[in-house]
């Protein structure tokens, strides 16, 4: 009895902590979207959760005044054929080596994972000095590059061993049937691989949207800057218009809780595979 009454003890103690966490985590999110809707004034003199009179015309003239609406868009493109990209690259080369057999497999899989002990910024000068011999500077492409190359150690890391887990049987019957390897690929391994591949696509997707250090490496173009370098740009431009500038970040946080939302479930399937197959 004793037993029973210590332990409901510590989970009230363990929920009390945890909601603590989640307000303090949630708390600033709620001051942003409601510093969005208030005016200037109103942010400095009165300190209420809650505006008096909601400011929807904000968004709209974050949108217009800072020209928001192309940073999102750009964002928006970076992250949609950069994360498709290394969707596809990582999940045919993530299958090649976990059902093919060639010659310095294993030397070149390592080779490849180890680009994930090289820290970003450590890559700054010889990625500048190579885009800039290949004439990429400045341009959207050479940024896309940047994304997509950053994004295929870590999807090969995850995707093969979720290759490697699926059950040779299936792929058997299917060679036996008469499919080739890349409609295996196609039809049975990618559709099977189905929570590492959302747990891979929100995972790039908050690196690519959130991405801002290569961005200020790469672009100069405010025309072709992704919503985080935009920030920069923004909030130099109007450091006092603190409404529009919540609501500029209230437009780039959204569209991630959105996708994390949709995908949260796949998410949830794809860390727990590993652990039941194992």
């Amino acid at each position: 009895m004793n037993m029973l009454k210590k332990k409901s003890f510590l989970d009230i103690i363990t929920y009390v902590i945890l909601i603590v966490v989640a307000i303090t985590c949630i708390f600033p999110v709620f001051w942003m979207l409601s510093s969005s809707l208030k005016t200037n004034e109103e942010i400095f003199k009165n300190m209420s959760l809650l505006p008096e009179t909601w400011q929807w015309g904000n968004y709209a003239e974050a949108f217009l005044k800072a020209k928001f609406g192309m940073y999102f868009l750009n964002s928006l493109f970076y992250t949609i054929v950069g994360v498709g990209a290394i969707v596809i690259i990582t999940s045919m080369a993530a299958y090649a080596f976990a059902r093919l057999e060639f010659w310095g497999k294993n030397i070149l899989f390592f080779l490849l994972i180890s680009t994930l002990l090289i820290p970003i910024p450590g890559a700054f000068v010889p990625l500048y000095l190579l885009l800039k011999s290949l004439h990429l500077l400045d341009t959207r492409t050479g940024l896309l590059l940047c994304y997509i190359s950053g994004g295929i150690a870590f999807g090969l890391f995850l995707l093969k061993s979720f290759f490697e887990d699926l059950p040779k049987e299936i792929e058997e019957a299917a060679l036996i049937d008469g499919c080739s390897r890349f409609g295996i690929y196609w039809k049975i391994a990618l559709p099977l691989a189905k929570p590492a591949v959302a747990t891979l696509v929100i995972i790039q997707c908050l690196n690519i949207w959130n991405e801002f250090l290569l961005a200020l490496v790469v672009l100069q173009d405010t025309s072709k800057m992704p919503i985080q370098r935009g920030l920069m740009v923004f909030q130099g431009t109007h450091m006092t218009d603190y409404p529009l500038l919540m609501a500029g970040l209230t437009i780039a946080t959204v569209p991630i809780v959105i996708i994390y939302l949709l995908l949260q479930k796949h998410i949830v399937k794809g860390i727990t595979a590993g652990a039941v197959k194992g």
